[in-house]
């Protein structure tokens, strides 16, 4: 609840700034989460580099792919339908939601949300208010600035809920894991281990490479994983599936899950927290930097 107020006073706060320039509004925003100044013209970190991405590389298939109902699409032709979450539906309006046609337990997501904005995971709907969900739905698909984080790839397409079946953390595992895979021309360099997501005690997370050894790197303020994680038995496969959908774009974040063997996607992700990272050491954002070749510019 508190992070849902805090969410909203942001954008509030971001809706004032409508007026001001993408590039302009970017640059403040950068100076004020990083503490640099952002280099546009010679960008060499990779939290430069995906301010640069953000402002002139403006891909249609992108914003496809931000969609989490048009992204499917794109999975199935790239023939990997057999990794999507089963979806229960999709919907303009909350009040065409039939709860009781849908199991007890689902997810209920904005379709084009961003940075886990608008996710609701109802483990047993005969213990929630409907009726409380249906609303935070409908706020949910109110009319939202395009500008506040300028993320181009969630405004092209109307927002709307789409609802699936929840994925179960795995054998020997307390909170569902996430492999989230960075991809750079169509090749994965490294990934984010994540858990511990929506629990009380916040998310945990490794940076880990293809092999799955721990990378002695870290982001700021986000603790490591406290147990031992077993490298899933097709973890090589996982690494072929974020290959395939990462060749399009000069840069993507593949992120999937693993549930006891089975592989389910996640999302793709092109401006991961908006591209304002600290690194611990700081050294990895010129690492990032060196596997992010730019494209030429697409307005």
């Amino acid at each position: 609840m508190a992070d849902s107020i805090k969410t909203r006073i942001k954008l509030n706060i971001l809706r004032m700034f409508d007026w001001m320039s993408d590039e302009k509004m970017i640059k403040i925003q950068y100076r004020l989460k990083t503490g640099r100044k952002l280099n546009l013209k010679n960008p060499i970190r990779y939290t430069e580099k995906l301010q640069w991405y953000k402002l002139y590389y403006k891909n249609p298939l992108m914003a496809k792919c931000a969609d989490k109902w048009e992204v499917r699409e794109y999975i199935k032709n790239k023939g990997y339908e057999h990794i999507l979450n089963k979806c229960y539906g999709v919907y303009d309006n909350p009040d065409d939601i039939d709860f009781d046609k849908l199991p007890d337990s689902f997810v209920v997501k904005i379709t084009n949300g961003a940075s886990g904005i608008g996710i609701e995971i109802c483990h047993d709907k005969n213990k929630i208010d409907l009726e409380e969900l249906r609303n935070k739905l409908k706020q949910w698909l109110k009319k939202k600035s395009s500008k506040g984080g300028r993320e181009w790839v969630y405004s092209k397409y109307p927002p709307r809920i789409i609802i699936e079946d929840i994925i179960l953390p795995g054998r020997g595992e307390e909170t569902l894991v996430d492999y989230k895979f960075f991809c750079f021309n169509g090749e994965p360099y490294c990934l984010y281990v994540m858990n511990e997501r929506f629990t009380n005690t916040g998310v945990r997370q490794n940076i880990m490479d293809l092999d799955f050894n721990i990378m002695p790197y870290m982001r700021e303020k986000i603790e490591p994983i406290r147990t031992k994680l077993k490298k899933p038995n097709n973890f090589e496969e996982m690494i072929k599936i974020a290959t395939d959908l990462s060749k399009d774009f000069p840069y993507v974040r593949v992120d999937l899950y693993n549930h006891d063997g089975k592989i389910y996607f996640g999302e793709l992700t092109f401006f991961p927290e908006s591209g304002y990272y600290d690194f611990e050491p700081d050294e990895f954002d010129f690492i990032l930097g060196e596997k992010f070749v730019l494209p030429q510019k697409m307005q």
